[in-house]
């Protein structure tokens, strides 16, 4: 079993550019103050202050953040094996289902004290990994135990406020979320603006600019993204298959290209990045 939790409380700063991304923890994302745009698998949310998300962590997701705005944001990563016991015990799994069956949504609480309650639990869970500075019973269980209360509001939340789609949603966000939804289903393929573009019926111009204006990258820096993504799953999962087979699958032009991409993107070669991959599979299935 692998127990991972990770939580920042009202984080402050700007993100630089950062790129679109995916893990293995489930997330709990709180949205404080400024101006963010954020990402997820191909959808886009216009968040405001006091806006929940909720997502499995593993569909690609990111923030889009103007040039010196303001961006303060909390978070809370966990591994589903970090609870469940404790959710099984109680009869509670359905917990999880909003991370296993939705994958992501937002909440958008219109009391403020609902989102009072999220936000103290948040940073309970950060106050009680600063308190103790080395792994106890005590501070495995009071995190687990706060984690577990942070689900039940959220859900609670969740059940009366959630939206999976934005009723109101503009134009050019849905362009974008067309365009990020035919790059999940096309990657592998030889890719350009211009494909793009003439399958959506839309002109080479436009493709490139609502897209970064939406999501703050460019097309083809999405397709590498979400080509990247992809190869790391099947570096992982797929063990049988060669660089080669992986380039090919994955829309690289050749296992060169995906060779170069790869160490620059992730700073080490695909082949050392499967090894360390299994070491810690290995290991953790040991344990």
């Amino acid at each position: 079993m692998e127990e991972t939790l990770i939580a920042s409380y009202r984080l402050q700063g700007p993100v630089g550019e950062m790129q679109a991304h995916s893990h293995k923890e489930y997330e709990i994302y709180v949205f404080h103050e400024g101006t963010c745009r954020y990402l997820i698998h191909n959808q886009i949310y216009d968040l405001q202050p006091g806006d929940i998300l909720l997502m499995d962590g593993l569909a690609l997701h990111k923030p889009n953040v103007p040039k010196d705005s303001v961006y303060v944001r909390s978070h809370v990563h966990f591994t589903p094996d970090l609870v469940l016991p404790v959710l099984e015990a109680m009869g509670a799994v359905s917990l999880l289902d909003v991370f296993d069956q939705l994958h992501h949504c937002l909440i958008r609480p219109s009391q403020l004290g609902e989102l009072q309650q999220v936000e103290t639990l948040i940073h309970q869970i950060v106050e009680v990994e600063r308190l103790f500075d080395t792994e106890s019973y005590e501070k495995t269980w009071e995190l687990k135990t706060l984690v577990v209360q942070l689900l039940i509001v959220v859900n609670q939340l969740g059940q009366r406020e959630s939206h999976k789609v934005m009723p109101d949603k503009m134009d050019k966000a849905r362009h974008a979320e067309n365009i990020a939804a035919f790059i999940q289903g096309h990657f592998h393929e030889k890719l350009s603006i211009q494909k793009i573009a003439d399958t959506l019926n839309v002109s080479r111009f436009y493709v490139s600019h609502v897209f970064k204006e939406m999501t703050g990258y460019t097309v083809m820096e999405y397709v590498m993204a979400v080509r990247l993504q992809q190869v790391k799953y099947l570096l992982e999962m797929d063990t049988d298959k060669s660089m080669q087979q992986i380039a090919d699958q994955c829309g690289f032009e050749s296992a060169s290209h995906f060779s170069r991409f790869f160490k620059q993107s992730v700073g080490m070669t695909a082949k050392q990045y499967r090894k360390q991959r299994l070491q810690i599979y290995h290991s953790v299935k040991g344990s």
